[in-house]
């Protein structure tokens, strides 16, 4: 009995340090119990996430909020995207910044009308030199700001909603939670001697290479060994057994590790914030253009590419050859993934390089995409439906991934 209830315990903790890797803002509202089962086990988690990966995790009775080290520049961007999927722009960022500024404004109260709360911003850009206007762009990046704290439980909506308020200005009645404000941003304003210290280290964190190499295996998709720091690639190489049981104990995660580099991934795909190989044309693009380059080119274990001025692993595909393939794709599947695409491909072409990019499964040079041996692992099981049937190719979302990259000596 006794080891049972402790192998719970120790299950319902994994549980939720993966809710928090997942979302590391999260609310009585939006997740209840996700965020009792944090409050039960706070002390430990607090413990496990500084000393595994230098996180700081703040919890109280309404939310818990899981405070992530800044990852390097060569991690694959997370960018805040709006309910169609595109990525917020720089005037989004100032919308959410300004929103965030007028909440927190001293005669703002617990409960703010939309039309008041817009009226505030509108003020503060004023103040500092920003120029803002009533056209439909700017109300549809107000919005998506709004929505934003909408999802992070920053800000709720009690009476109407900031959609109808954007679209035919009805008014709409915002419960603002001030307590989660301060803990949006990973570092007080007031401890910052600028904006770029928002993504650079604290300066009072002395690094460790176990820790950050945690970190990249944790946070990245795949982490490239040329992008390892030298004593990064000796914790890799000699504790990979102790590596391997932290992040299967803490985080549910199997390590995987081969000569171009390694990866932590989820076997249940709840940490997965990008799917893939997942459903959508772009996706299936993407997959079936990976397939058809490694066909076309057949590189083997040891192919390198240059990649900002250095000699990476990996296969440089010229750009000609890219966007042929994806148009004679975008041909073959007119049924499926519709006719626009026949006469403007260039789209897809992007949309595709964009999720291989952000899986760090390729990179965009002036010659051509590169791309990385872990590519291999998701050449897709394309498969024909019966000829009674509308006779189109689909991709079947849990097909087999070879086991190998470039070949079965290579990740």
């Amino acid at each position: 009995m006794a080891v049972s209830i402790v192998a719970h315990e120790v299950t319902q903790r994994r549980d939720a340090a993966r809710s928090l890797l997942r979302t590391p803002l999260l609310t009585a509202a939006t997740d209840p119990d996700a965020l009792a089962l944090i409050r039960h086990h706070a002390a430990a988690l607090k413990s496990s996430f500084a000393t595994a990966l230098g996180y700081i995790l703040v919890v109280e009775p309404t939310f818990a909020r899981l405070v992530k080290a800044p990852l390097p520049a060569a991690a694959p961007v997370r960018p805040a995207r709006r309910n169609s999927g595109g990525e917020f722009t720089a005037r989004t960022y100032t919308y959410l910044a300004l929103i965030c500024a007028a909440v927190l404004a001293p005669d703002t109260g617990e409960q703010v009308l939309a039309s008041a709360l817009v009226e505030q911003l509108r003020a503060d850009a004023a103040t500092v030199g920003i120029d803002l206007d009533d056209s439909r762009i700017e109300q549809r990046h107000l919005v998506a700001a709004l929505r934003q704290l909408i999802a992070w439980g920053v800000i709720e909506e009690t009476d109407g909603s900031v959609s109808g308020w954007g679209e035919r200005q009805e008014e709409a009645l915002l419960t603002v939670h001030r307590q989660m404000l301060p803990h949006l941003l990973a570092r007080p304003l007031a401890a910052l001697d600028g904006p770029e210290a928002l993504v650079t280290s604290s300066p009072d964190v002395t690094e460790q290479p176990r820790r950050s190499l945690r970190r990249k295996l944790v946070e990245n998709p795949l982490v490239r060994r040329e992008d390892l720091t030298d004593a990064e690639r000796d914790v890799l190489s000699r504790e990979r057994t102790d590596l391997t049981r932290t992040l299967d104990d803490l985080f549910g995660l199997v390590l995987e590790v081969r000569a171009e580099g390694a990866l932590a991934y989820d076997p249940d795909r709840h940490l997965s914030d990008v799917e893939f190989p997942g459903p959508g044309k772009v996706k299936q693009a993407a997959l079936l253009l990976v397939d058809e380059l490694l066909r076309v080119h057949k590189p083997t274990a040891g192919k390198t590419a240059e990649l900002h001025g250095r000699q990476v692993p990996g296969l440089l595909c010229p750009w000609p050859q890219v966007t042929e393939i994806v148009g004679d794709l975008a041909v073959r599947h007119e049924k499926m993934w519709g006719p626009e695409h026949v006469s403007h491909p260039s789209v897809l072409c992007r949309d595709a390089i964009s999720v291989l990019t952000s899986l760090s499964l390729a990179d965009p040079t002036e010659d051509g995409l590169v791309l990385h041996p872990a590519a291999a692992r998701h050449r897709p099981d394309v498969q024909l439906a019966p000829s009674q049937t509308r006779a189109h190719e689909r991709l079947e979302p849990d097909a087999p991934v070879a086991p190998s990259l470039f070949d079965l000596e290579s990740l």
